[in-house]
Protein backbone atom coordinates (compact mmCIF):
# COMPACT_ATOMS: atom_id res chain seq x y z
CA UNK A 1 0.00 0.00 0.00
CA UNK A 2 2.83 2.66 0.29
CA UNK A 3 4.11 2.60 -2.70
CA UNK A 4 0.39 3.75 -4.19
CA UNK A 5 0.16 6.56 -1.14
CA UNK A 6 3.49 7.52 -2.87
CA UNK A 7 2.40 7.36 -6.13
CA UNK A 8 -0.43 9.28 -5.20
CA UNK A 9 1.07 12.14 -3.80
CA UNK A 10 2.90 12.62 -6.34
CA UNK A 11 0.47 12.22 -9.03
CA UNK A 12 -1.53 15.65 -6.69
CA UNK A 13 1.94 17.37 -6.59
CA UNK A 14 2.23 16.82 -10.41
CA UNK A 15 -1.63 18.47 -10.90
CA UNK A 16 -0.93 20.85 -8.42
CA UNK A 17 1.94 22.30 -10.27
CA UNK A 18 0.30 21.84 -14.14
CA UNK A 19 -2.95 23.41 -12.47
CA UNK A 20 -0.27 26.55 -11.35
CA UNK A 21 1.00 26.66 -14.55
CA UNK A 22 -1.82 26.91 -16.68
CA UNK A 23 -3.43 29.95 -14.77
CA UNK A 24 -1.47 32.94 -15.28
CA UNK A 25 -2.78 35.73 -14.04
CA UNK A 26 -1.55 39.23 -15.61
CA UNK A 27 -1.21 42.65 -13.72
CA UNK A 28 -3.27 45.93 -15.25
CA UNK A 29 -1.19 47.73 -17.77
CA UNK A 30 0.90 44.60 -18.30
CA UNK A 31 1.61 42.02 -20.79
CA UNK A 32 3.35 38.77 -21.15
CA UNK A 33 5.12 37.05 -24.28
CA UNK A 34 4.02 33.29 -24.46
CA UNK A 35 6.44 30.96 -26.24
CA UNK A 36 6.02 27.48 -27.57
CA UNK A 37 8.72 25.00 -27.80
CA UNK A 38 11.34 28.91 -28.05
CA UNK A 39 8.87 30.19 -30.88
CA UNK A 40 6.20 33.29 -30.16
CA UNK A 41 2.62 31.87 -30.03
CA UNK A 42 0.60 34.98 -27.84
CA UNK A 43 0.62 37.81 -25.64
CA UNK A 44 -1.40 38.05 -22.84
CA UNK A 45 -3.25 40.47 -21.74
CA UNK A 46 -4.43 41.55 -18.17
CA UNK A 47 -6.24 39.02 -16.11
CA UNK A 48 -6.73 35.72 -15.82
CA UNK A 49 -5.04 33.01 -18.86
CA UNK A 50 -4.77 29.79 -19.51
CA UNK A 51 -1.56 28.47 -20.89
CA UNK A 52 -0.41 24.95 -21.31
CA UNK A 53 1.61 23.79 -18.66
CA UNK A 54 5.15 22.64 -19.60
CA UNK A 55 4.67 23.26 -23.17
CA UNK A 56 3.89 27.16 -23.46
CA UNK A 57 5.91 29.47 -21.61
CA UNK A 58 6.52 32.81 -20.33
CA UNK A 59 9.02 34.69 -22.56
CA UNK A 60 8.54 38.03 -20.69
CA UNK A 61 6.84 40.18 -18.93
CA UNK A 62 6.47 43.99 -20.16
CA UNK A 63 5.01 46.63 -18.33
CA UNK A 64 3.00 49.03 -20.27
CA UNK A 65 2.89 52.12 -18.74
CA UNK A 66 4.69 55.39 -18.88
CA UNK A 67 8.48 54.78 -18.22
CA UNK A 68 10.58 57.55 -17.20
CA UNK A 69 14.39 57.06 -17.24
CA UNK A 70 17.31 59.64 -16.82
CA UNK A 71 20.40 59.53 -18.87
CA UNK A 72 23.62 60.35 -17.83
CA UNK A 73 25.08 64.23 -18.79
CA UNK A 74 25.99 63.50 -22.04
CA UNK A 75 29.21 66.07 -23.72
CA UNK A 76 28.00 67.70 -26.71
CA UNK A 77 29.56 70.29 -28.65
CA UNK A 78 28.50 73.42 -30.30
CA UNK A 79 28.53 75.11 -33.11
CA UNK A 80 31.17 77.79 -31.84
CA UNK A 81 33.48 74.57 -30.64
CA UNK A 82 32.56 74.45 -26.96
CA UNK A 83 32.28 71.78 -24.97
CA UNK A 84 28.72 71.75 -22.94
CA UNK A 85 27.13 68.65 -20.54
CA UNK A 86 23.67 68.33 -21.31
CA UNK A 87 21.09 65.93 -19.33
CA UNK A 88 18.38 64.30 -20.47
CA UNK A 89 15.31 62.81 -19.28
CA UNK A 90 13.13 60.05 -21.65
CA UNK A 91 9.14 59.81 -21.21
CA UNK A 92 8.70 56.66 -23.02
CA UNK A 93 5.59 53.63 -23.22
CA UNK A 94 5.44 50.49 -24.93
CA UNK A 95 2.88 49.77 -27.26
CA UNK A 96 3.51 46.78 -28.86
CA UNK A 97 5.20 44.24 -26.06
CA UNK A 98 5.92 41.57 -29.30
CA UNK A 99 8.06 44.27 -31.33
CA UNK A 100 9.70 45.62 -28.00
CA UNK A 101 10.82 41.99 -26.77
CA UNK A 102 11.74 40.57 -30.89
CA UNK A 103 12.60 43.64 -32.61
CA UNK A 104 15.39 44.81 -30.44
CA UNK A 105 17.41 43.36 -27.80
CA UNK A 106 17.42 46.08 -25.19
CA UNK A 107 15.37 48.86 -26.13
CA UNK A 108 16.57 51.06 -22.90
CA UNK A 109 20.00 50.80 -24.53
CA UNK A 110 18.88 51.52 -27.85
CA UNK A 111 16.84 54.64 -26.55
CA UNK A 112 19.35 56.10 -24.53
CA UNK A 113 22.42 55.44 -27.35
CA UNK A 114 19.73 56.95 -30.20
CA UNK A 115 19.04 60.26 -27.70
CA UNK A 116 22.77 60.49 -27.68
CA UNK A 117 23.47 60.70 -31.41
CA UNK A 118 20.76 63.03 -31.99
CA UNK A 119 21.13 65.38 -29.23
CA UNK A 120 25.02 65.92 -30.31
CA UNK A 121 23.31 66.60 -34.16
CA UNK A 122 20.95 68.91 -32.88
CA UNK A 123 23.20 71.24 -30.92
CA UNK A 124 26.28 70.78 -33.51
CA UNK A 125 24.52 73.11 -35.40
CA UNK A 126 23.56 75.75 -32.85
CA UNK A 127 25.97 78.16 -30.82
CA UNK A 128 26.13 78.20 -27.25
CA UNK A 129 23.76 81.18 -27.06
CA UNK A 130 21.21 79.51 -28.87
CA UNK A 131 21.49 76.03 -27.17
CA UNK A 132 21.22 77.80 -23.63
CA UNK A 133 17.47 79.55 -25.29
CA UNK A 134 16.33 77.13 -27.50
CA UNK A 135 15.30 74.39 -24.86
CA UNK A 136 11.92 73.85 -26.01
CA UNK A 137 12.91 74.02 -30.14
CA UNK A 138 15.91 71.11 -29.01
CA UNK A 139 13.02 69.08 -27.17
CA UNK A 140 10.82 69.11 -29.97
CA UNK A 141 13.33 68.15 -32.57
CA UNK A 142 14.48 65.34 -30.28
CA UNK A 143 11.14 63.99 -29.29
CA UNK A 144 10.73 63.82 -33.27
CA UNK A 145 13.62 62.01 -34.44
CA UNK A 146 13.30 59.50 -31.63
CA UNK A 147 9.33 58.97 -31.82
CA UNK A 148 10.18 58.01 -35.55
CA UNK A 149 12.93 55.90 -34.80
CA UNK A 150 11.31 54.12 -31.95
CA UNK A 151 8.27 53.36 -33.56
CA UNK A 152 8.92 50.30 -35.24
CA UNK A 153 10.25 48.97 -31.64
CA UNK A 154 6.76 49.43 -30.33
CA UNK A 155 7.98 52.43 -28.21
CA UNK A 156 5.95 55.89 -28.41
CA UNK A 157 8.72 58.58 -27.07
CA UNK A 158 5.86 61.01 -25.41
CA UNK A 159 8.68 63.33 -24.12
CA UNK A 160 12.05 64.91 -23.97
CA UNK A 161 13.49 66.93 -21.07
CA UNK A 162 16.57 68.95 -21.37
CA UNK A 163 17.05 68.56 -17.21
CA UNK A 164 20.35 70.78 -17.38
CA UNK A 165 22.97 72.58 -19.88
CA UNK A 166 26.20 73.11 -18.55
CA UNK A 167 28.52 75.41 -19.90
CA UNK A 168 32.44 75.20 -19.59
CA UNK A 169 33.47 77.18 -16.00
CA UNK A 170 35.05 79.88 -17.72
CA UNK A 171 31.88 80.66 -19.68
CA UNK A 172 29.62 80.06 -16.72
CA UNK A 173 31.81 83.51 -14.99
CA UNK A 174 31.78 85.25 -18.14
CA UNK A 175 27.77 84.75 -18.17
CA UNK A 176 27.78 85.50 -14.52
CA UNK A 177 29.29 88.81 -15.29
CA UNK A 178 27.37 89.31 -18.27
CA UNK A 179 24.04 89.17 -16.17
CA UNK A 180 24.99 90.91 -13.21
CA UNK A 181 25.75 94.05 -15.83
CA UNK A 182 22.45 93.47 -17.26
CA UNK A 183 20.67 93.47 -13.65
CA UNK A 184 22.79 96.81 -12.90
CA UNK A 185 21.60 98.61 -16.01
CA UNK A 186 17.77 97.44 -15.52
CA UNK A 187 17.61 98.07 -12.08
CA UNK A 188 19.28 101.78 -13.08
CA UNK A 189 16.62 101.84 -16.07
CA UNK A 190 14.08 101.39 -13.71
CA UNK A 191 15.03 103.76 -10.84
CA UNK A 192 15.42 106.28 -13.58
CA UNK A 193 12.07 106.18 -15.06
CA UNK A 194 10.50 106.17 -11.24
CA UNK A 195 12.30 109.27 -10.81
CA UNK A 196 10.91 109.98 -14.24
CA UNK A 197 7.36 108.87 -13.71
CA UNK A 198 7.67 110.81 -10.06
CA UNK A 199 8.86 113.88 -11.30
CA UNK A 200 5.97 114.41 -14.14
CA UNK A 201 3.06 113.04 -11.59
CA UNK A 202 4.51 116.16 -8.89
CA UNK A 203 4.75 118.92 -12.08
CA UNK A 204 1.25 117.51 -13.00
CA UNK A 205 -0.11 118.00 -9.49
CA UNK A 206 1.79 121.14 -9.32
CA UNK A 207 0.44 121.94 -12.32
CA UNK A 208 -3.67 121.43 -11.30
CA UNK A 209 -2.89 122.71 -8.41
CA UNK A 210 -2.35 126.28 -9.70
CA UNK A 211 -4.58 126.07 -12.22
CA UNK A 212 -7.15 125.11 -9.47
CA UNK A 213 -5.90 128.01 -7.08
CA UNK A 214 -6.41 130.74 -10.30
CA UNK A 215 -9.62 129.38 -10.99
CA UNK A 216 -10.44 129.62 -6.79
CA UNK A 217 -9.02 133.25 -7.13
CA UNK A 218 -10.50 134.31 -10.26
CA UNK A 219 -14.41 133.15 -9.36
CA UNK A 220 -13.38 134.84 -5.75
CA UNK A 221 -12.63 137.87 -7.42
CA UNK A 222 -15.54 138.33 -9.71
CA UNK A 223 -18.06 137.11 -7.11
CA UNK A 224 -16.17 140.20 -5.16
CA UNK A 225 -16.80 142.79 -7.78
CA UNK A 226 -20.11 141.13 -8.77
CA UNK A 227 -21.28 141.69 -4.68
CA UNK A 228 -19.76 145.15 -4.71
CA UNK A 229 -21.61 146.77 -8.00
CA UNK A 230 -24.55 144.72 -6.55
CA UNK A 231 -24.41 147.00 -3.20
CA UNK A 232 -23.29 150.15 -5.36
CA UNK A 233 -26.55 149.32 -7.12
CA UNK A 234 -28.36 148.86 -4.21
CA UNK A 235 -26.98 151.91 -2.48
CA UNK A 236 -27.55 154.14 -5.70
CA UNK A 237 -31.02 152.43 -6.08
CA UNK A 238 -31.85 153.57 -2.18
CA UNK A 239 -30.61 156.95 -2.87
CA UNK A 240 -32.66 157.90 -5.91
CA UNK A 241 -35.57 156.46 -4.47
CA UNK A 242 -35.70 158.79 -1.72
CA UNK A 243 -35.27 161.83 -3.84
CA UNK A 244 -32.44 163.60 -2.17
CA UNK A 245 -31.48 167.20 -2.84
CA UNK A 246 -27.93 167.95 -3.51
CA UNK A 247 -27.54 169.87 -0.31
CA UNK A 248 -27.49 166.12 1.60
CA UNK A 249 -25.68 164.46 -0.88
CA UNK A 250 -22.64 166.94 0.24
CA UNK A 251 -23.18 166.69 3.67
CA UNK A 252 -23.01 162.59 3.62
CA UNK A 253 -19.73 163.29 1.56
CA UNK A 254 -18.23 165.24 3.88
CA UNK A 255 -19.74 162.59 6.34
CA UNK A 256 -17.53 159.72 4.86
CA UNK A 257 -14.51 162.44 3.81
CA UNK A 258 -12.63 161.11 7.48
CA UNK A 259 -13.26 157.44 6.73
CA UNK A 260 -11.79 157.79 3.54
CA UNK A 261 -8.48 159.07 5.32
CA UNK A 262 -7.77 156.58 7.45
CA UNK A 263 -4.06 155.84 6.87
CA UNK A 264 -0.85 156.77 6.46
CA UNK A 265 -0.62 157.56 3.15
CA UNK A 266 -1.12 161.26 1.94
CA UNK A 267 -4.61 160.96 -0.29
CA UNK A 268 -6.16 163.90 -2.58
CA UNK A 269 -9.80 164.13 -3.86
CA UNK A 270 -11.50 165.76 -6.50
CA UNK A 271 -14.58 167.38 -5.68
CA UNK A 272 -17.23 167.90 -8.45
CA UNK A 273 -17.91 171.53 -9.17
CA UNK A 274 -21.55 170.67 -8.27
CA UNK A 275 -20.07 169.68 -5.12
CA UNK A 276 -18.64 172.80 -4.63
CA UNK A 277 -22.28 174.81 -5.30
CA UNK A 278 -23.61 172.69 -2.32
CA UNK A 279 -21.08 173.20 -0.36
CA UNK A 280 -21.94 177.52 -0.82
CA UNK A 281 -25.77 176.51 -0.23
CA UNK A 282 -24.77 174.43 3.03
CA UNK A 283 -22.64 177.07 4.14
CA UNK A 284 -25.06 180.02 3.58
CA UNK A 285 -27.56 177.76 5.27
CA UNK A 286 -25.07 177.36 7.98
CA UNK A 287 -25.25 181.16 7.87
CA UNK A 288 -28.33 182.02 8.35
CA UNK A 289 -28.77 179.65 11.60
CA UNK A 290 -25.48 180.51 13.54
CA UNK A 291 -23.72 183.39 11.69
CA UNK A 292 -21.89 181.58 8.63
CA UNK A 293 -20.46 177.67 8.18
CA UNK A 294 -17.61 176.85 10.15
CA UNK A 295 -14.50 175.78 8.36
CA UNK A 296 -16.00 176.72 4.75
CA UNK A 297 -15.00 180.07 2.75
CA UNK A 298 -17.62 180.87 -0.10
CA UNK A 299 -15.66 184.00 -1.35
CA UNK A 300 -13.40 184.61 -3.71
CA UNK A 301 -10.47 184.59 -2.03
CA UNK A 302 -9.20 181.58 -1.52
CA UNK A 303 -9.43 179.26 1.42
CA UNK A 304 -6.77 178.22 4.17
CA UNK A 305 -5.96 175.20 5.98
CA UNK A 306 -9.34 173.28 6.44
CA UNK A 307 -11.79 175.22 4.22
CA UNK A 308 -12.80 174.53 1.38
CA UNK A 309 -14.43 176.77 -1.67
CA UNK A 310 -15.37 177.47 -4.68
CA UNK A 311 -12.97 179.60 -5.99
CA UNK A 312 -15.76 182.77 -6.15
CA UNK A 313 -16.17 182.25 -9.56
CA UNK A 314 -18.28 178.79 -9.76
CA UNK A 315 -17.90 176.36 -12.16
CA UNK A 316 -14.60 175.34 -10.75
CA UNK A 317 -13.45 172.17 -7.77
CA UNK A 318 -11.83 172.56 -4.53
CA UNK A 319 -9.82 169.82 -3.30
CA UNK A 320 -10.38 168.79 0.50
CA UNK A 321 -7.87 167.30 2.71
CA UNK A 322 -9.59 166.29 5.62
CA UNK A 323 -6.43 166.08 7.44
CA UNK A 324 -6.28 170.00 7.34
CA UNK A 325 -3.91 170.26 5.01
CA UNK A 326 -3.58 173.15 2.00
CA UNK A 327 -6.50 172.75 -0.11
CA UNK A 328 -6.12 172.96 -3.91
CA UNK A 329 -8.06 173.80 -6.49
CA UNK A 330 -8.32 172.33 -10.08
CA UNK A 331 -11.06 172.73 -12.88
CA UNK A 332 -13.13 169.57 -13.67
CA UNK A 333 -16.18 168.93 -15.86
CA UNK A 334 -19.47 168.71 -14.38
CA UNK A 335 -20.52 165.10 -13.60
CA UNK A 336 -24.12 164.44 -14.31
Amino acid sequence: MQPIIIVLIILVVLVFIALIKTIQVIPQASAAIVERFGRYTRTLNAGLNIVVPFIDSIRNRIDLREQVVPFPPQPVITQDNLVVNIDTVIYYQVTDARAATYEVASYIQAIEQLTVTTLRNIIGGMDLERTLTSREEINAALRGVLDEATGKWGIRVNRVELKAIEPPTSIQDSMEKQMRADRDKRAAILTAEGIRQSQILTAEGEKQSAILRAEGESKAAALRAEGEAQAVRTVFEAIHAGDPDQKLLSYQYLQMLPKIAEGDANKLWIVPSEIGDALKGLSGAFGNLGGGAPGFNTGGNGSDGGNAGDGGNGGGAGVVNPRGSAVERREEPPVY
